[in-house]
């Protein structure tokens, strides 16, 4: 949080990475994340393939999961935009395209994996540079989304739950792990 200022400010005034940064708000959109998911899943059932069909599911409950996770904190904190609007933080943006990177990586190894927390990077970064966001809401989203991301992939025989939870002055993540 104590770069939030300095990083906003150096980011939003380079005025060539504006036009560069507008698609990450297309790229990271929670609509585009789940309709690619779904669209996964529904060509991994159409061609009888199970591990794209696993795949499709396993990014669709990240998203999801990433996305109420998201909505949660955000009403509990309430922080406003940079530019003056809405709630900042978790970034929505970051925290979904961090989930989607860490299924990828997790089913399809770091080949694909590397460029997917690459892309989900740039999504991040074009949040702060577009003054949607501080860089500390693009930093916790990201944790988040790799958090629910490893939580939709864990083994089976090992259970963890994220929900999001209401305190005393703000809100916060609780975790479950159930190793039974």
């Amino acid at each position: 949080r104590p770069a939030d200022s300095h990083v906003g400010r150096s980011l939003s005034s380079a005025a060539p990475l504006h036009e560069i940064s507008e698609p990450g708000a297309y790229i990271g959109s929670t609509p585009l994340q789940l309709g690619l998911s779904a669209a996964t899943y529904g060509l991994g059932r159409a061609t009888h393939s199970p591990r794209m069909a696993a795949l499709g599911a396993d990014l669709f409950r990240a998203q999801l999961l990433a996305q109420g996770l998201t909505v949660g904190i955000k009403e509990g904190v309430r922080r406003q935009r940079p530019e003056g609007g809405g709630f900042a933080f978790p970034s929505g943006h970051s925290t979904v395209s961090f989930a989607s990177a860490t299924v990828l990586q997790q089913h399809l190894g770091w080949r694909v994996g590397v460029p997917a927390y690459a892309l989900a990077s740039y999504v991040a970064l074009s949040r702060v540079q577009m003054q949607r966001h501080y860089l500390s809401d693009v930093a916790f989203g990201a944790a988040l989304g790799i958090a629910a991301g490893r939580t939709i992939t864990l083994d089976r025989e090992r259970r963890i739950q994220l929900a999001p939870m209401a305190t005393a002055g703000g809100a916060g993540v609780q975790v479950v792990w159930d190793r039974s």
